[in-house]
């Protein structure tokens, strides 16, 4: 049987949706939808780039509680509430993911508030940011 671990930051949508900020299946790492607010201060800015880079702090700080990081992350999603904002979005993700490279899949439905200008979800592998990696170039 494989070890899994949820984790829960005490927010209070977890409760109220039950669901888990993390779950890790082995080493499969799953991290829910997450947004830009920075859990200490509680703020959330207002500026897109700003939200997407907190909220990849954010997930940082979840997979760190399973011995995981951002350079384990395989796949994203980046949702952005308004289109206009993907580019913004898009530079400052790329601003902390360049090297890592996971898949990627950007869209823009409406999210949960228009406070929210993005979320990001992701998956992980521990231990993919050890891994030998061979990058290919195809033309489709």
């Amino acid at each position: 049987m494989p070890d899994v671990i949820k984790i829960k930051t005490g927010n209070k949508f977890e409760e109220h949706g039950s669901y888990s900020r993390l779950v890790a299946v082995d080493d499969l790492i799953f991290v829910s939808n997450t947004a830009g607010r920075n859990p200490r201060t509680k703020v959330l800015s207002n500026d897109p780039a700003e939200q997407a880079l907190q909220a990849l702090s954010n997930i940082e700080g979840a997979l760190a509680a399973v011995d995981a990081t951002l350079e384990d992350v395989v796949a994203a999603r980046v949702f952005v509430q308004f289109p206009d904002d993907v580019e913004t979005v898009m530079a400052a993700y790329g601003s902390r993911m360049r090297g890592i490279n996971p898949t990627l899949t950007m869209t823009c439905p409406p999210l949960g508030s228009l406070q929210y200008k993005v979320e990001i979800e992701v998956t992980a592998w521990r231990g993919a940011s050890k891994a030998t990696v061979k990058e290919m170039r195809i033309t489709l």
